[in-house]
């Protein structure tokens, strides 16, 4: 089974707006318009799901935090269809052509869909929120979109902080001072420092990960999100390119 999440944004509702669906860094995608609203992301987001993953023969479990797009899907679509896509008070359907093309993505697919909360933590989905936010805030800004590489293509661009809109450099210094003042970064490590004295020694194992843990107060984490938002990338990224 794939587990996906599929998330959308818009500033302003309508607004400049985007959609991003997410497996793992390696699997993901993101898109969006220069004015739409928020529900239009989210189903979007969920369309180009399944049509990224049509050619897998995998059961597809999509998490997702509007109630709006799971009853669309689960509970209103077949009966609009029937009716000509209007609903039950005779007014036409609202989305109705992503609705039509989602149904037609849907035939003969195995899925599910799981509702999370939004804005809790919620690792995958707030990792799709992250790149479909980073996408509205593109088109609000006039900066290049972080489309990101679908599903696995080697040769498709992969979203990164070059590809995103940047964060304002004074953003990045003020956040990394803070870090370095909670030490979490060890400024007092020279820089001839030998293998003995530093953080960690790649030398034996040069590929292996090691894992790092970071405290930051709430004030400091609500601004990494900000920043990683900007940047188009997961939290975690963000920090790493910092080091």
């Amino acid at each position: 089974m794939i587990t996906a999440a599929a998330d959308g944004s818009a500033l302003g509702n309508p607004g400049p707006a985007g959609w991003a669906w997410y497996v793992d860094d390696d699997h993901w995608a993101a898109g969006g318009w220069k004015h739409a609203t928020n529900n239009q992301g989210e189903l979007r987001a969920v369309l180009e799901l399944f049509r990224a993953t049509a050619h897998l023969d995998d059961d597809l479990l999509v998490l997702c935090d509007s109630q709006y797009v799971i009853n669309c899907i689960t509970k209103w679509m077949q009966g609009w269809k029937r009716k000509g896509w209007r609903k039950a008070d005779g007014k036409p359907v609202l989305n109705v052509e992503l609705l039509k093309e989602l149904d037609e993505e849907l035939a003969g697919r195995r899925y599910r869909f799981e509702w999370v909360k939004g804005h809790v933590g919620h690792v995958m989905n707030e990792a799709a929120d992250i790149r479909a936010r980073a996408v509205a805030e593109a088109y609000r800004s006039g900066g290049p979109v972080p489309t990101g590489p679908g599903w696995g293509d080697a040769d498709a661009p992969r979203a990164s902080a070059e590809a995103a809109p940047a964060a304002a450099a004074s953003d990045v210094v003020e956040l990394a001072a803070e870090l370095e003042a909670a030490s979490v970064i060890d400024a007092s490590v020279p820089p001839d420092a030998t293998d003995d004295d530093a953080l960690f020694s790649f030398e034996d194992a040069p590929d292996a990960w090691h894992q790092l843990t970071v405290e930051l107060s709430t004030e400091e984490h609500d601004r990494l999100l900000q920043l990683a938002r900007a940047a188009g990338v997961a939290p975690e990224e963000y920090l790493r390119s910092l080091i």
